[in-house]
């Protein structure tokens, strides 16, 4: 039997992996966001057609039923979900795709733009739609919430669904396969933990259903058009002069202090598993800021 030597150019190396989230990032089109656009027009539609008093009165209690109904659902595992709530806190979030700063900066790239995109229109409509939380609405015996009551008017759309998706839309189309069968599988994958994650917003109590659907097509929406501008930018490859790595790690140690609050507070998995990404990445910005020394 004759074995094929197997050449260095067969290897996918970091850099041609680079290139293929490039390349993906590049097969994205505006036109995806035909659907969501749609919805999102559907949903303001309807309540601009059944407005026939206070829209937070109608759009409360429009869903106060399914809110209950989910709630109680969704919180029969009341640790899981209050953990997983917490993935759509970028401060927990982040640090578990901080690893592909160093490795894939195209990405993040993508991220950056789409956090602020995320930012600003989570903050604006939050503002113009005043809508309380579901604490300040209903009576708060007849549902379950975790973690201190909010009654703020800040429920839509639900900021947490919209940083998870956008993060979990990034991810999707930064490594989508070329298989139609992987494609498929992949997209129901990460659809699916995007939805548990913004649902976990409900389960704990902290906000209604639409809330969280508006969050996550909102979020998909700032992802694709994080996605589209990356496309035309190059501006993290700054990332591989060692000259910057103190100020990183300087910036990854105030993130770590700021979970450890966290920590000390709630003590929950899911800052343990987060604090715990963040140090791996800490650790390899060292390994690479030593090695870049002796080279």
């Amino acid at each position: 039997m004759i074995e094929t030597p197997i050449l260095l150019d067969d290897i996918p190396s970091e850099h041609n992996f680079k290139v293929s989230i490039k390349d993906n990032f590049q097969q994205v089109r505006l036109n995806q966001l035909f659907v969501p656009i749609i919805l999102f027009t559907m949903i303001f539609c309807f309540f601009v057609y059944a407005m026939q008093g206070s829209f937070v009165n109608i759009y409360v209690e429009s869903q106060k039923d399914v809110f209950l109904k989910l709630n109680s659902i969704l919180s029969v595992y009341p640790n899981f979900a209050h953990n997983i709530s917490y993935l759509g806190d970028a401060l927990v979030l982040f640090p578990f795709v901080f690893i592909f700063l160093f490795i894939k900066p195209k990405l993040w790239e993508a991220i950056i733009i789409s956090s602020l995109f995320t930012l600003i229109t989570s903050a604006v409509l939050k503002l113009i739609f005043a809508v309380p939380r579901p604490a300040a609405m209903i009576n708060m015996e007849t549902f379950t919430i975790m973690g201190r009551p909010n009654i703020l008017h800040t429920s839509l759309p639900s900021g947490h669904a919209m940083t998870a998706f956008m993060v979990i839309s990034i991810l999707l189309y930064a490594f989508m396969p070329k298989k139609m069968s992987s494609r498929i599988i992949w997209t129901t994958l990460l659809i699916t933990i995007g939805l548990i994650i913004g649902f976990s917003r409900v389960a704990v109590g902290a906000h209604y259903p639409l809330d969280v659907v508006v969050g996550c097509i909102l979020g998909y929406i700032m992802a694709i058009f994080g996605i589209k501008i990356t496309t035309k930018l190059n501006w993290l490859n700054w990332l591989k002069k060692r000259k910057f790595y103190p100020i990183i790690m300087l910036i990854f140690s105030i993130w770590g202090y700021l979970i450890s609050l966290k920590l000390i507070k709630h003590n929950m998995v899911i800052f343990h598993l987060s604090l715990s990404a963040l140090i791996v990445t800490f650790f390899v910005i060292i390994y690479k800021y030593v090695k870049t020394a002796k080279a």
